[in-house]
């Protein structure tokens, strides 16, 4: 009762696994990844070691073909399973056992695997596909797209609960500090894509990059904005707002919602920032 596409980008060097089911907590289960290495969604009567014995595999060298055959292989109970891998090199395989309940299927393309059980349809998989495909952006974004048209296109016969995203690149976590680039799980909710998408969004404006273009200039009309925001927020008392008071309350908002990483020169603001101010 699952559905996911594993997929990989060559230029940022990046692979990932995007997954919605009904089934609590479902990023607990289906992804797995590594930097460098590949990307793997086992899923319907998951089995799990599938994920870390596949990456294994696929850091001996193995193609996403060949470490689906040895997998399936070695495990009793493999018509019962579904999987779908990407290889170090952006090859892509994708499996589903006789026993999986209608409609189950997979779908390949150039570097990416669909594939989903008890669906609607077979339009679900096929969505994913041509979206993945035809879709532009980073690895995430596209695999997001693609999750949401699956959805779009009948999803899950038996509804939504769980949805999750997983992306590595080398150095990709936090402070550099390991591969985990993103890691968002939605565990128990009524519309899990939208609002995985919701929190990815919200991922990328405290982790993501400052655009050169959205950087602001505090002055004139903009000044007046973030004045009148930082007093509605309680951020800044009264009328004074010279440049000292106005500065540092602008700082203390910054340091409260965890926006170091956008925190630029005194005298300008990310756009970006000043947008999250306003709808808050």
């Amino acid at each position: 009762m699952t559905f996911s596409i594993v997929g990989f980008d060559p230029e940022a060097r990046e692979w990932g696994v995007a997954v919605q089911s009904k089934f609590i907590g479902v990023g607990s289960v289906v992804p797995w990844a590594k930097a460098g290495v590949g990307a793997v969604a086992t899923q319907a009567f998951a089995n799990p070691t599938y994920g870390p014995d596949g990456l294994e595999l696929l850091e001996q060298g193995k193609t996403a073909e060949e470490t689906i055959q040895l997998l399936t292989e070695a495990d009793d109970g493999k018509q019962d399973r579904q999987v779908g891998v990407v290889d170090a090199r952006g090859n892509a395989a994708t499996f589903t056992g006789d026993n999986c309940l209608d409609w189950a299927g997979g779908k390949t393309g150039k570097h990416y695997a669909a594939q989903g059980n008890i669906l609607v349809s077979e339009e679900t998989v096929e969505a994913m596909g041509s979206t993945f495909e035809r879709t532009s952006g980073s690895l995430a974004e596209r695999l997001l797209e693609a999750l949401d048209a699956g959805q779009e296109a009948g999803g899950d016969s038996r509804g939504k609960q769980a949805a999750a995203i997983y992306v590595v690149k080398e150095k990709g976590g936090y402070l550099g500090a390991n591969d985990r680039y993103i890691d968002l799980r939605v565990d128990e909710h009524p519309d899990p894509i939208k609002e995985l998408i919701r929190v990815y969004r919200l991922h990328q404006l405290y982790f993501g990059h400052v655009k050169e273009e959205n950087i602001l200039t505090i002055e004139g009309e903009v000044r007046e904005e973030i004045a009148q925001h930082l007093q509605r927020l309680g951020f800044l008392q009264g009328t004074d707002v010279n440049g000292d008071t106005l500065y540092e309350a602008l700082t203390s908002f910054l340091h409260v919602e965890n926006f170091e990483g956008r925190e630029l020169e005194r005298g300008k603001i990310d756009q970006e920032v000043l947008d999250y101010m306003k709808g808050k």
